[in-house]
């Protein structure tokens, strides 16, 4: 305040001053009833005054604008005077290189010139070359041109008196007889002279003789000197206009410092300058453009402002974009708080006017850094809570074990921690709950801000010692701080060489926070600090405590997933068959790829069906876990069962239609019950005999049919709506007929369909896949198609099953036309028996005659017309079916034993492998089947025993036509 008031007085004495200053120098006065014009006030005008007062003032040594133009004309006139000096001896050392350049020329011209060497050998050099070097020199402007020999003779000289005389062999003339043209200057008494040495040689490489030009370097000087006087003449205009100049700033100066001396200035900026420096507040000036015109020295420690800080735009001073913004914008503020740095300032901000200039602004800077701590503790609450934050929206993404530990070692690295090392328990790992804690763990995430920590790395099984911070962690339960690596003998215990290296790597403090959830011990995770990080204190223990605990429930909801999962997967496994049934109708291969969510609901199956005909499946149940893999289950045993009574396609999905249905409607009231979400089947049965494959689908993507020549067609396959919504609604079928050596690919929805491509793009994939499978095995296609069509994150299972079609040979099929009569049999039965012979089946030609005699004989009596007999020959079976327009079949019912016919069928029964019915459009077929590869002899002599032991065994059972 004492400063303060100290810069008042003396401005109020400096400005009476100035007054008084004014009133002596005015000489006008305004007239009465006028004021002068307003002006800005370094803008006013001078009192006015003679012109050599004026002169005078302008010139005198007393007041600043004299001096600084006295001193601008005398740094012009320096500068005028070394220029012109400078560029007179530019102009001379330029002339003195043309010399040297011109005379090398004439040199070279005249030691090449023809005849020069002829002229050197010659008896008189001298009488040829005297001539030719004065009309060279009268003509090239030099000085003269010698001609000297190898010895030093002279041949030419502008002075014959020299001509025969030696020449001093200096240097240069030394250098010209070994070979080497060159140029020099030397000092003479009528001046400087330039000259060139310059050797002629022979064709053979020596040389004759050597060519001297010689030139006065006064002559350059003299074309210097025509040009010195427009070079002074240049000098004295731009003096001129200098001075000129210079007397204007001085003018102007004039005015804007109102014609003060030095030593008053002076007063006054040293009471200026001592308020500016004393106070502690920050003053800044910023002009109406934006520009910093005064900055104080605390506004510059504040703001850490450069030395040449002034006039310079505030927003290029590297200040806070909210500082600068204040600053510069001139408008009011009061304390508004804002960071400079490590400081926080209070600034205060009021706009200024000037007479005709912009507006501008004072503003004040007060250090307000004690509020820091503060800021300080908020900032790190603020950044902890945006951790945990960030921890409870990026860890548990996925419900992968590993995965989940390995986003936490992700998330807290390097916000919190420099390296992270997670540890779980191996039942963890596999989905299990563990039976109880352990200090066994297995290392799963490793994670740092830099790549090469000496830790245990990923996959390790480590067995923590009881000393260790991880082991204390889990026996306590709670985290467990070591802020001094090197201090701790428990840890460095574990294993001493690997400690020393993780010390030296620059890793100092360790906190252990046990991952737990529901009260279990899942593993651990270890925050490690390294190098300029500062160790773990106690705060760190609550934020540590809390990332691991977030962390646990995800890693727990992912083991429990993980659980889950692995069931699902096993089931469905154990459900989905494992290996192909043996059959001759097709060759078949299969694919499945469960989806990353888990096993799913989709299957496939080949069923072998009576007749060497076979069924090929495919179905999909929506939806993933063990619902829809129980769920897939039952859905195959059914499809098994319905195949097994020999049902058309289309039958079967009814039936399997109404099954689903009724699980539906059963399973939706029970209070925990789920039924079939959603369910779709394809059925095809393939006959091998025909050719013909007969399809019918509930919801399913119809089959593809690669031809053998390689065309590949989409059958159009009437399609049903889905297992369960069918309703009453029919299901329809379509004949194909299938060439030999076709195949056919059947597939769920997952291998066409996902989210980057829709169905028909898909099936045109599926098209382009299947195009080359002309010789490919079906092996091969299914790992051609799965490598071409797979998406790269699959949403849903994919089953794929593809089967290459074979024919059965019409040698190997036998068809007979019986007529209603009992007297055929004894003749099919002959026609049967030749039959055997020609396939050279005679071990079983007696049983086979003993099946026919009696389902003919059945199918006489008890069916109707027409009756037809076939026998196909299988590479291990022999089938036999007989065929009639009834629908009656034989059952088993309990026999009286007064009964005398009826068990002839049981005889069948005993010697056939199988046996059955099966029904069509119109009638029915009694089918039997044997096995060619039976060990069993043919029966003989004790055939009659056989039967009798039969008969005692099934006295009480017969097998009638009902």
């Amino acid at each position: 305040m004492d400063a303060l008031r100290g810069f008042r007085r003396s401005s109020t004495a400096s400005s009476r001053r100035f007054a008084g200053w004014r009133a002596r120098r005015r000489r006008e006065v305004p007239r009465p009833g006028t004021e002068p014009p307003t002006r800005p006030e370094d803008e006013r005008e001078i009192p006015h005054r003679a012109p050599g007062r004026r002169l005078r003032s302008l010139v005198s040594a007393r007041s600043v604008a004299g001096q600084v133009f006295l001193l601008q004309l005398a740094v012009v006139v320096l500068l005028v005077a070394a220029t012109v000096v400078t560029l007179v001896v530019q102009a001379r050392h330029q002339g003195t290189e043309k010399a040297r350049e011109e005379v090398l020329a004439v040199a070279e011209a005249f030691a090449n010139s023809p005849g020069i060497v002829q002229a050197l050998d010659s008896r008189d050099p001298t009488a040829v070359l005297q001539p030719l070097t004065e009309r060279a020199r009268k003509q090239s402007g030099v000085d003269g041109i010698v001609i000297i020999s190898t010895d030093g003779i002279r041949y030419t000289h502008p002075d014959p008196h020299r001509i025969g005389k030696h020449v001093v062999k200096g240097d240069p003339y030394r250098k010209a007889v070994r070979g080497t043209a060159l140029t020099d200057a030397e000092v003479t008494p009528l001046g400087v002279s330039v000259f060139a040495e310059v050797p002629v040689f022979r064709p053979d490489g020596s040389v004759a003789g050597i060519v001297s030009p010689e030139i006065k370097v006064k002559k350059v000087n003299e074309a210097v000197a025509g040009q010195l006087p427009v070079l002074f003449g240049a000098a004295g205009g731009a003096l001129a206009l200098v001075a000129g100049g210079s007397a204007l700033i001085g003018r102007r100066l004039l005015r804007q410092t109102h014609g003060l001396g030095p030593a008053e200035m002076t007063r006054m900026y040293e009471h200026h300058d001592a308020v500016l420096h004393t106070v502690r507040e920050g003053v800044l000036v910023v002009g109406g453009d934006g520009r910093l015109l005064l900055a104080n020295d605390e506004a510059r420690r504040l703001l850490n402002l450069p030395e040449d800080a002034e006039q310079h735009q505030i927003t290029d001073l590297g200040l806070t974009p909210g500082t600068a913004e204040l600053l510069s914008s001139g408008r009011t503020a009061t304390d508004e708080v804002h960071l400079a740095g490590d400081r926080l300032l209070a600034v205060n901000v009021r706009p200024v006017e000037r007479y005709g200039d912009p507006a501008g602004s004072v503003a004040t800077l007060r250090d307000t850094t004690e509020l820091r701590t503060l800021a300080g503790r908020a900032k790190v609450a603020r950044e902890r809570l945006q951790l945990l934050y960030d921890a409870g929206v990026r860890i548990g993404t996925t419900l992968d074990v590993v995965r989940t530990a390995e986003e936490l070692a992700e998330m807290v690295v390097p916000r919190f921690t420099d390296f992270v090392t997670v540890e779980l328990l191996d039942p963890v790992l596999r989905g299990e709950e563990p039976a109880e804690a352990s200090t066994e763990m297995r290392r799963t995430a490793v994670s740092g801000v830099r790549g090469d920590p000496p830790l245990y790395p990923v996959g390790g099984l480590i067995r923590f010692a009881t000393t260790n911070p991880v082991a204390a962690g889990v026996a306590g339960g709670h985290a467990v701080l070591e802020s001094d690596l090197a201090g701790s003998d428990g840890w460095r215990a574990q294993d001493p060489e690997r400690a020393r290296r993780v010390l030296e790597y620059g890793i100092h403090s360790l906190i252990s926070v046990p991952l737990q959830a529901r009260g279990v011990v899942l593993g651990m995770a270890n925050f490690w600090r390294a190098d300029a990080s500062p160790p773990f204190g106690e705060e760190d223990l609550s934020l540590s405590e809390e990332l691991a605990r977030r962390a646990a429930l995800c890693i727990d909801n992912a083991r429990r997933y993980t659980r889950e999962h692995t069931l699902a997967a096993t089931l469905q496994r154990s459900l989905l068959p494992r290996t192909l049934p043996e059959q001759t109708a097709v060759e078949a291969a299969h694919r499945y790829l469960p989806a990353q969510a888990g096993a799913g609901g989709d299957w496939f199956d080949v069923i072998p069906l009576p007749g060497t005909r076979v069924a090929l499946v495919v179905g999909d149940v929506v939806g993933h876990g063990l619902h829809a893999a129980a769920t897939m289950g039952r859905l195959r045993t059914a499809v098994h069962n319905f195949s097994a009574l020999d049902l058309a396609p289309d039958e079967l999905l009814s039936h399997l239609d109404e099954l689903v249905a009724h699980i539906d409607h059963d399973e939706v009231d029970e209070a925990d019950g789920q039924g079939v979400t959603g369910a779709t089947c394809l059925y095809a049965i393939y006959d091998p005999v025909s050719g013909r494959c007969t399809v019918a689908r509930s919801g399913h993507p119809g089959p593809a049919l690669v031809h053998p020549d390689g065309t590949v067609t989409f059958p159009d396959v009437p399609v049903s709506p889905p297992l369960g919504l069918g309703g009453s609604l029919p299901f329809e079928t379509a004949e194909l007929t299938v060439p030999e050596g076709s195949q056919l690919v059947l597939y769920t929805d997952g291998l066409i369909e996902d989210r980057d491509r829709d169905l028909d793009t898909g099936i045109e994939q599926l098209r382009t896949a299947l195009a080359d499978a002309v010789d490919r095995t079906p092996e091969a296609t299914c790992q051609t198609v799965f490598a071409t069509m797979l998406p790269e994150r699959p949403r849903d299972d994919i089953a794929l099953l593809v089967a290459r079609t074979h024919l059965l040979d019409p040698a190997r099929v036998a068809d007979w036309e019986v007529p209603s009569d009992p007297a055929a049999v004894s003749r099919i039965r002959t026609d049967v028996t030749r039959q055997l012979e020609t396939w050279a089946l005679d071990q079983v030609a007696f049983t086979t005659e003993l099946i026919v005699s009696e389902l003919v004989t059945n199918a006489i009596r008890h069916g109707t017309q027409p009756i037809r007999l076939r026998l196909l020959h299988d590479r291990k079976h022999l089938i036999c079916e007989v065929a009639d327009g009834s629908s009656t079949s034989p059952h088993l019912r309990r026999a009286a034993t007064t009964d005398e016919g009826g068990r002839g069928l049981f005889l069948v029964a005993q010697f056939a492998q199988r046996w059955g019915t099966r029904y069509g459009a119109r009638g029915k077929v009694i089918w039997t089947e044997q096995s060619l590869h039976d060990t069993a002899a043919e029966p003989g002599a004790g055939l009659g025993d056989n039967l009798s032991a039969l008969w005692t065994h099934t006295v009480n059972r017969r097998l009638v036509w009902g």
